[in-house]
């Protein structure tokens, strides 16, 4: 008799239930890269960790983070947004002009978040009725938003000439002098965020057509249904990002948000969101951008020109997708070597 058969079955099955419990977070691996740095660049200029420049860290990773967030229910339908950057340019520059015309902040700002959304719902109701995958149809709205702000703004920043309002001091404010309620907004919207990928029909729905649309359609799923919620939803978070922009800085300039995309889609992916979609992970995205965020400001610590970091970041993205088809390949081998073990 073999020592695991003296093994009690029950205490087998608490072993494996314990096992089950205990469960690494995906994200570590990009948690770990980003103390890492963190700790690499504070050791060697000690300023870097201050409190005041962390926070202000995490205060600029808010509005491309946002958009990021929007980013990964995309990718995990297996869909790219390029005009994400004009969609926050253009609901922003929306809002703006309302504020400019005497309209309350808080409900320019409000009629700021639906027209992103009404711009997100231009593209889905495009990709869905001509069946197009959304990286060709924003591939045209991108020129189309853009074009279309700048007839609106003029060329010109919009400035709202009345910012006494409570909008402009509640978004721009810090607790305690150094944490921006803009970026807790965004932590905040994150939770939300991932609480809906992850525990709602709607994120079942999502990651259910990325990863098999074909099944997904046998299953009842309403697929087309599924793309132009998710193209609006990327479009509302386009505009909340914008709109707090303006509060945050109180302007919004004609060309901000034009190169937003790629970096955007950079954080998605070096935070383990894979491109071929089926799954993705909101607090991963977050700890991306934010490790965007810290080669930007390491370089600058560093005195090394701050054009490097756009070089910086295209390196980290490609590693990083270069680190995820290994780990798929692995996987996929694996998986192969144990059928041909199981018949053998």
């Amino acid at each position: 008799m073999s020592k695991t058969d003296l093994i009690p079955p029950l205490a087998g099955s608490a072993t494996r239930a314990a096992r089950r419990g205990f469960r690494i977070p995906e994200e570590i691996g990009v948690i770990i890269a980003l103390v890492g740095m963190m700790a690499i660049i504070g050791f060697a200029r000690p300023r870097f960790l201050n409190p005041i420049n962390l926070f202000s860290l995490l205060g600029n990773t808010t509005f491309l983070g946002m958009l990021a967030i929007g980013m990964v229910f995309l990718l995990a339908i297996r869909e790219i947004d390029l005009s994400v950057g004009w969609m926050f340019n253009f609901s922003a520059v929306f809002a703006a002009l309302l504020m400019v015309a005497g309209i309350d902040p808080w409900l320019s700002a409000f009629a700021g978040v639906l027209f992103g959304a009404g711009l997100g719902l231009i593209n889905g109701l495009i990709a869905v009725t001509l069946r197009l995958p959304a990286i060709i149809v924003t591939l045209g709205t991108y020129s189309m938003f853009q074009g279309l702000s700048l007839v609106v703004n003029k060329g010109r920043a919009i400035v709202p000439a009345d910012q006494s309002s409570s909008f402009f001091s509640m978004i721009s404010d810090k607790l305690f002098g150094i944490v921006p309620v803009a970026a807790l907004v965004f932590i905040a919207l994150a939770l939300a965020m991932h609480v809906v990928l992850h525990r709602t029909r709607f994120g079942y729905r999502v990651q259910a057509v990325g990863s098999n649309p074909e099944a997904a359609a046998h299953a009842g799923i309403p697929t087309a249904w599924v793309r132009l919620q998710t193209l609006v939803l990327m479009g509302a978070i386009c505009g909340l990002s914008g709109v707090m922009y303006v509060g945050f800085r109180g302007a919004i300039d004609p060309n901000e948000g034009s190169d937003f995309v790629l970096v955007v889609i950079a954080a998605v992916i070096i935070g383990g969101t894979p491109l071929s979609g089926g799954h993705g992970t909101i607090i991963g995205a977050v700890i991306g951008m934010m490790i965007i965020q810290v080669i930007s400001s390491g370089l600058i610590f560093f005195g090394i020109d701050a054009t490097w970091s756009t070089f910086v970041t295209g390196a980290v993205t490609v590693m990083a997708v270069s680190l995820d088809r290994l780990i798929k390949f692995q996987r996929t081998r694996r998986i192969e070597l144990g059928k041909e073990n199981f018949h053998a």
